[in-house]
């Protein structure tokens, strides 16, 4: 494998990383701020893999109108990843005043001393 191929599945293997992290968090641990991060990091992951599928060497992003040619990358990767980026800030938002709330009505955020309360 040369380098160049190995220099362009970098992203992807960054993209399972993240997702890897991410999902290992959310299973595993009880805080429920880790958990939170955990779905941030696997966001992140997803953000990364929609601009890396965007990305064409020796393409031109649409807006650069001087451009020497008409080869032209696709924005709809980009404009999917601005739209989770402002959905990913709104739902971690709602789930830390979810976290926020929980520790104010059970006093923890450990996800089993939350779960014996309820019992």
């Amino acid at each position: 494998m040369s380098w160049d191929a190995f220099f362009m599945t970098m992203p992807y293997l960054a993209v399972v990383i993240l997702l890897s992290i991410g999902l290992y968090t959310v299973l595993f641990k009880k805080n429920l701020i880790k958990i939170i991060m955990g779905i941030a990091i696997m966001q992140n992951g997803a953000n990364l893999f929609l601009v890396s599928l965007a990305y064409r060497d020796g393409y031109y992003a649409p807006i650069f109108t001087s451009a020497e040619s008409t080869d032209m990358v696709m924005p709809t990767a980009h404009a999917l990843t601005l739209t989770s980026i402002v959905i990913g800030l709104a739902t971690t938002a709602l789930m830390l005043s979810f976290t926020i709330m929980i520790k104010r009505h059970y006093g923890s955020i450990n996800t089993e001393d939350v779960r014996r309360c309820k019992e």
